[in-house]
């Protein structure tokens, strides 16, 4: 057994607990004390990365410990290829969100704007910001830290079931506590949603404990011991039901999408990222790990309503995302559209397709990461959230208005950014097998640069909106945005250069999945010449 992802997953959890019991006055000791921890972990992560035998054993890193021994659940942990880039992911994106959150404010409650008009009338007592709440939201960042690893490190079910279920939990507290205007409303939205795919997961996660209890003659939730069973048509179709609902939900795919505009848009800039860049992928993932390998025969009489979902989300959210005037709800719908290439290449059922889709979910979370982390420069420049109150930003900032443009070019997939390599194989990996799909999906990519370069165009370009006093004096890019934002510009460039170190890593988890699905790629033709 190795304890490298054991720890991996625990260290974040215990550094929470201690932030969380620092004294109220120590932040700056609990914003370093969260960095460094963060930090650790993604050196822990990179090692896995690095050290991962792509020719080796599916699941590396295996840990497993009883935990409720009567019902067979064990404390199981392991990565695939699949997994661990995905962990990497968190990796980068949690010291990312430190940093960027580093001088961030609590929103004032009602108690304390009073305060402030009795400060401003001459009265004696103290303005009450409630400052000491920040250390709440890096010990919240640190639990969600461990959540997020564990959900794609479990290869127990019912572990996974637990980590996918607690992981709401910070992210309530991340949004209702620290979010924006109408934060309350899109917290419990956002709680309520995920919660009810929950219950209905958890009734097919104990239907496959009672299916293994009858042919194995002990009930187990091991993922290799459950990809083992021999499940009828109709069984699989039921239990295939209750994962897909519970995972289309926290993609979101088309339409169980409309907690995602809400919560990402009154998110906390920092929240925002992880809830887009990785929460959301537990969706998707859901997908490849547990519906396709446990449910094969379901997952291919499925795949037509799946992949109807994907496309219809791809071109649906596009056009919504056009007619936005709000910057953090236009990027929540650009998501939406972009997880509908990842579902579309996942149950293309090609390798080449599943591939790009989970080369997709890396590039999404680094691209929208850099998106909404500059979006949030913008806000805190510009004091608002509406496009139409920004114009000319590239003359007066335009450090941040080149990492805009890289940005927004990677979120349309243009060739030499990373999206454009993961987006490329799954249109071509799914046209073989889904050529109607392939070619509507293909229609995305327009209407893609129409809405990124919209609003690209509307805040950094175009006449200087002299009604927004705050904007003819806003600085550029300091350095510690610059060091936040810069490695994800950074990896947008790289990777879209040279992804193969990442594809060597993925494509032998895929292979296994598409072999547990029972499904073949399909073989190239080469047109016979005239006349032979």
């Amino acid at each position: 057994m190795s304890t490298l992802l054991l720890v991996t997953l625990l260290l974040p959890l215990v550094g929470g607990v201690v932030v969380a019991a620092l004294p109220t006055d120590r932040l700056q000791l609990a914003k370093q004390l969260t960095l460094g921890l963060s930090l650790v972990v993604l050196v822990l992560t990179l090692v896995m990365a690095v050290r991962f035998d792509t020719g080796g054993e599916r699941f590396q890193y295996v840990s497993s410990y009883t935990w409720i021994a009567d019902f067979g659940v064990r404390f199981a942990l392991g990565v695939d290829g699949i997994a661990v880039v995905l962990i990497a992911l968190i990796g980068v994106l949690v010291p990312v969100v430190v940093a960027a959150s580093w001088n961030d404010e609590p929103p004032r409650r009602p108690h304390e704007r009073a305060v402030d008009r009795e400060h401003a009338a001459g009265a004696d007592r103290p303005v009450a910001r409630g400052m000491h709440s920040m250390k709440a939201f890096f010990a919240w960042l640190l639990v969600l830290e461990t959540m997020m690893i564990g959900v794609f490190a479990a290869t127990d079910v019912f572990l996974f079931y637990v980590f996918f279920e607690v992981m709401l939990v910070p992210m309530y507290f991340l949004i209702g506590s620290f979010g924006g205007p109408r934060r309350q409303y899109a917290a419990v939205k956002f709680f309520l949603y995920s919660l009810l795919g929950g219950l209905i997961m958890l009734a097919s996660v104990i239907g496959l404990f009672v299916v293994s209890q009858s042919q194995l003659g002990q009930g187990t939730f091991a993922f290799d011991a459950l990809r083992q069973l021999e499940i009828t048509p109709g069984t699989q179709k039921l239990l295939f039901l209750g994962f897909f609902i519970a995972f289309a939900i926290k993609a979101p795919l088309v339409p169980f999408h409309t907690w995602l505009p809400d919560a990402g848009a009154e998110a906390p800039i920092g929240g925002a990222v992880l809830l887009v860049g990785v929460l959301d992928k537990v969706g998707t993932f859901g997908f490849l790990r547990y519906c396709l390998p446990l449910f094969p025969d379901a997952s291919r009489f499925f795949a037509p309503f799946a992949l109807v979902l994907s496309v219809v989300g791809i071109v649906y959210a596009a056009l919504l995302a056009m007619g936005q005037s709000d910057m953090k709800r236009l990027i929540a719908y650009t998501s939406i559209a972009h997880f509908g290439f990842i579902g579309l290449g996942i149950f293309a059922f090609t390798t080449q397709a599943g591939t790009g889709a989970v080369l997709y979910m890396v590039n999404h979370g680094i691209s929208t990461g850099a998106l909404f982390l500059i979006v949030g420069v913008l806000i805190n420049r510009g004091g608002s959230r509406l496009i139409g109150d920004y114009g000319g930003m590239a003359r007066i900032t335009p450090l941040l208005g080149g990492a805009f443009l890289i940005a927004g070019l990677s979120s349309l997939a243009l060739p030499g950014t990373n999206s454009f390599v993961s987006e490329f194989l799954v249109l071509i990996g799914s046209f073989g097998t889904q050529p109607v799909f392939a070619i509507i999906a293909t229609a995305g990519i327009i209407l893609a640069a129409l809405y990124i370069l919209l609003m690209y165009q509307r805040t950094m370009h175009g006449p200087d909106n002299l009604s927004n006093p705050r904007l003819r004096t806003a600085r550029d890019l300091d350095k510690r945005e610059l060091a936040t934002i810069g490695p994800l510009i950074a990896l947008i460039i790289v990777l879209g250069v040279y992804p193969k170190p990442l594809l060597d890593i993925i494509t032998p988890a895929v292979e296994a999945t598409m072999v547990d699905l029972g499904a073949t790629d399909p073989a190239p033709t080469v047109a016979e010449e005239a006349g032979s």
